[in-house]
């Protein structure tokens, strides 16, 4: 279902799913007291909801539309300004699934980029309730690593398609339990960024903000790659530090995955600790790789609860994992082996 208060939105956004073959939009409203009806009359697997509404907006809406389905997987169409950012956050911990930066005219719906993010999340996710994913392992060919000696002087993550809802299970699950400094990139426009992290502080674990370029990297603490920035790590005699590039996109993003953990593994001397989330793409491969070359250790998580298995897939079918789990069990596993427990 397609739920947007302009006609012109709701039929561009409908055109755009349906040239998919493996995608039906059965219904198209304008508000959502009318989608919570339609979700109540008939089974969907997917709702994409706008924010801004008349009658009922999309934040009312979110609760009622997970009361009357609890399967149903909403996906919201947030504008890309701090307040658009702070509302589809503030839905993804209320129970939405993801969120697309809302089009702002015809022209930004037909944008490529935009097409291939709406079309992954819709398909991924309806995946996810279909509950239709092969398993990773079985499958699915993976080689595991045996676990490093070395424990990790660093954790980082990367995740993009999916990826703020798998944060905030990984955040809570690691709690303050983590004495090494954590760094993050996540796909994400550069007004969502400093929101995300607010979010992920207020979840009660650990404090998280965007990374300051030149500042030391503390114990306990999440630094958070700000849109449009690469985060990079450097080493020295004072321990870590975070530094900010305007460098070249790379596999089309900036922030990227791989430029983080390249300069992590050369500053920590391998002694790094990935942990891959859900993202398309396989970005984070490459830094991967490097991180192992030089003694570190990685956690992807597996195909069956990510709702894009590109990079953790990525690293898992190029044998760089040392453990493929559901996103539940990442958390334990990444505190075992930040203590060096071997399982």
């Amino acid at each position: 279902m397609v739920c947007d208060d302009s006609a012109v939105i709701r039929g561009a956004l409908a055109r755009i799913l349906e040239s998919d073959p493996e995608i039906k939009v059965e219904a198209k409203v304008e508000n959502g007291k009318l989608a919570v009806e339609q979700v109540r009359s008939g089974q969907f697997d997917i709702v994409v909801l706008d924010i801004e509404m008349p009658v009922m907006d999309g934040l009312t809406a979110l609760p009622l539309l997970l009361r009357a389905d609890p399967g149903v997987r909403v996906i919201m169409a947030s504008t890309l300004t701090t307040r658009g950012a702070d509302i589809a956050l503030r839905a993804l911990r209320m129970g939405a699934a993801d969120y697309v930066p809302k089009p702002s005219s015809i022209g930004t719906v037909n944008d490529d980029g935009f097409r291939r993010e709406l079309l992954e999340k819709v398909k991924g996710l309806g995946r996810l309730r279909r509950k239709t994913a092969a398993p990773a392992f079985g499958r699915t060919a993976v080689t595991l690593r045996p676990a490093p000696a070395n424990v990790a002087k660093l954790l980082a993550v990367g995740s993009s398609t999916g990826g703020p809802q798998a944060l905030f299970t990984l955040v809570q699950g690691l709690g303050r339990q983590v004495s090494v400094p954590v760094v993050l990139t996540q796909h994400m426009p550069k007004t969502f960024t400093p929101i995300l992290a607010d979010h992920l502080t207020r979840l009660g674990a650990m404090p998280c903000t965007e990374a300051r370029d030149g500042e030391s990297l503390v114990g306990g603490r999440i630094y958070l790659a700000p849109g449009d920035r690469h985060l990079l790590i450097e080493g020295g005699r004072a321990g870590l530090r975070a530094r900010l590039t305007n460098d070249p996109p790379e596999n089309f993003c900036r922030p990227s995955v791989d430029p983080m953990l390249r300069s992590a593994a050369v500053a920590c001397e391998g002694r790094v600790l990935v942990a891959m989330l859900t993202g398309m793409g396989k970005d984070g491969l490459a830094g991967t790789q490097k991180v192992i070359e030089a003694g570190g250790a990685a956690v992807g998580q597996d195909e069956a609860t990510s709702v894009v298995w590109g990079m953790p897939g990525a690293i898992a079918q190029a044998g760089l994992c040392n453990a493929v789990l559901p996103l539940p069990k990442i958390a334990p596993k990444l505190l075992d082996m930040l203590k060096g427990v071997r399982s």
